[in-house]
């Protein structure tokens, strides 16, 4: 089992910006205490080439990244200030996620420390995100004819607006998003298949909902390789997730998704998303049993 780890994570931000962004160092650190990991297991990935990124997104809109012209609008709409340094992260993450695409597909799975980055759009960014390294991923392996066929699996609990906007209409890249009915973004694009999900929504509810869903999935789509995005902002802990879903139910869910793709001989690349609960160690304990899942099931 590989990770890619971004060890560039702590770009110069405003105070109020740093949490949770500590846990891309924690996670690492606690998978190699834990002996979940070694550190050979551990990639740190080169930044993303140009010709790359605009297989996914507009020139205009990556040099405005390269050159620090986004307007204070335009910033506001990601919710972090326009950095070099952040810019040089968005590109780093994004190519961890191909290092680990590729890495799954001779190995079954790989995990990305950081990524998911679904609300970014062709020509914006939004919502914490700048570039969307899972589309940037997916068009990748499409394009170097490494998949004919891509789903990707998003249970963070904010629909992944931007990668639904990417893909719509693409009969090569198929998008599910099973995300909180009443939470950002307010404005939901339109997935393949989207499934809100109510406010309050507990354990048993949520894996059931799950479970019904993973079978229609593989069967329609026959998917050749799954990117997951895992976030743990479903948790009962999380500041603004809204739902009821347990530390045991998340594992649990994780489990599923590892289970189905495994039995069906799916690889799969996995980004952690988004966690928001007040106390870190319930971001970084919920990641990391993401990771555990993994390891035991692949």
């Amino acid at each position: 089992m590989l990770i890619a780890y971004d060890p560039i994570y702590a770009h110069p931000l405003p105070e109020g910006h740093r949490f949770p962004m500590v846990k891309y160092e924690l996670i690492p650190a606690q998978l190699l205490r834990e002996g979940i990991i070694t550190e050979n297991q551990i990639l740190k990935p080169a930044p993303l080439e140009e010709d790359i990124i605009l297989q996914t997104h507009t020139l205009h809109y990556w040099r405005q990244l390269q050159q620090q012209t986004l307007s204070d609008k335009e910033q506001r709409r990601i919710g972090l200030p326009q950095s070099p340094a952040l810019t040089l992260r968005e590109i780093t993450i994004s190519r961890g996620t191909i290092d680990c695409a590729l890495h799954a597909l001779e190995h079954g799975v790989a995990l990305n420390v950081a990524g998911g980055t679904h609300h970014a759009f062709a020509d914006r960014g939004e919502g914490f995100c700048l570039l969307n390294d899972f589309a940037i991923a997916s068009n990748y392996l499409l394009s170097q004819h490494h998949v004919k066929k891509v789903l990707i699996i998003d249970l963070d609990v904010h629909q992944g607006n931007g990668t639904a906007a990417l893909f719509m209409g693409n009969d090569h890249v198929y998008t599910f998003s099973m995300h909180g009915a009443h939470n950002y973004p307010f404005h939901k694009e339109v997935s393949d298949w989207d499934v809100p999900l109510p406010d309050g929504m507990n354990d048993n509810d949520y894996l059931r909902t799950l479970q019904d869903c993973l079978p229609v999935l593989i069967n329609k789509v026959k998917p050749d390789f799954v990117f997951y995005l895992s976030g743990v902002d479903i948790l009962e802990t999380d500041r603004y997730g809204k739902l009821k879903v347990s530390a045991q139910g998340c594992l649990l869910r994780d489990e599923l998704v590892f289970t189905t793709l495994k039995k069906h001989g799916i690889p799969c690349a996995v980004a952690m998303g988004g966690g928001y609960s007040t106390q870190i160690k319930d971001i970084v304990n919920a990641h990391c049993n993401t990771f555990k899942a993994a390891g035991e099931i692949f």
